[in-house]
Parts: structure tokens; C-alpha cells; sequence
């Protein structure tokens, strides 16, 4: 016999249960995208073009702080075309917000990069906006853009 006290701590366990499952999810997301983010960012330094192509999405938008636009075949060719290196690039304080299938990263990029033509390094410090895309379970990168701090 279920008496009423059961019956609404049943019922205050299930809506427990149901308010912590987007949580969970949401979290989840977080950690998956936390994740691409530093794969994008190690294929950065490395100037893998296969990494880089993979974490992409067909359609990227990759906008520089100069304001040039890049589509995904140009940014991976020019981020892999061996004129520069990078020495460190480091995504300082970045926050992640998953909306549905959307996940907005921002973060200060700190980086030093070494010149091919002449040795010189070149710092650069920056603020980056990306949005990332839900395809089935993968996440990819859809758009870039930075502005000169």
C-alpha cells in the first residue's frame, strides 16, 4: 500500500531526476565541445591540415582580426603553408554555452608565432568568437571571427 507521503516523494524524486537531466546533457555538450576546442588548438601548433579539415565544418567562416574571411579550404592551406609557426597559442579564460545543437566559445588568445622569411616572432593577442555545430554526435567548427585587443 502507497500512502501519500510515498507517493509525493516519488513524485518530487522523478521531477529531481527530470530537472537534472538537461543539466547533465548540457554538460555533457560542454565537455565534448571543451574538448574540440583543444584539438583545434594543438592542430594549430602542430599545422596539421588533416586535423584542422576534420574539426571543420564544409561551410567554415574563418574571419581574422585583420577582417579577412577565409573559407575552410583557405584557412586550412594558409594555416599549413609552413610561413610561420607557431611558437605557443594559448586560449586563456574561455567560456562555452551550448544552445541546442549551437555552442558559442569565446576566450583571450595569447600567441607568439616565429616568421619563416626572417626568424622575426610576432605576438599576437586577441579576442575569439567561435560557433560550433551538432552534426550527429560530432562537433564542428562553423564559424571564427577575432578582434585585436
Amino acid at each position: 500500500m502507497i500512502n501519500r507521503r510515498d507517493l509525493a516523494l516519488s513524485a518530487l524524486a522523478v521531477s529531481a531526476l527530470a530537472l537534472s537531466a538537461p543539466a547533465l546533457a548540457a554538460s555533457a555538450d560542454e565537455e565534448a565541445v571543451a574538448k574540440k576546442v583543444e584539438a583545434f588548438r594543438l592542430a594549430q601548433i602542430a599545422a596539421d591540415p588533416k586535423a584542422l579539415g576534420a574539426l571543420c565544418w564544409d561551410d567554415l567562416s574563418y574571419s581574422h582580426s585583420s577582417g579577412k574571411v577565409e573559407d575552410k579550404a583557405t584557412f586550412i592551406a594558409n594555416a599549413t603553408d609552413g610561413k610561420s609557426k607557431f611558437l605557443s597559442i594559448d586560449y586563456k579564460d574561455p567560456t562555452i554555452k551550448v544552445v541546442g545543437p549551437a555552442a558559442i566559445v569565446r576566450f583571450h588568445w595569447m600567441a607568439e608565432q616565429e616568421m619563416a622569411a626572417d626568424g622575426k616572432k610576432v605576438p599576437t593577442n586577441l579576442h575569439i568568437l567561435m560557433n560550433w555545430q551538432k552534426q550527429g554526435d560530432e562537433w564542428k567548427l562553423l564559424s571564427r571571427a577575432a578582434t585585436k585587443l
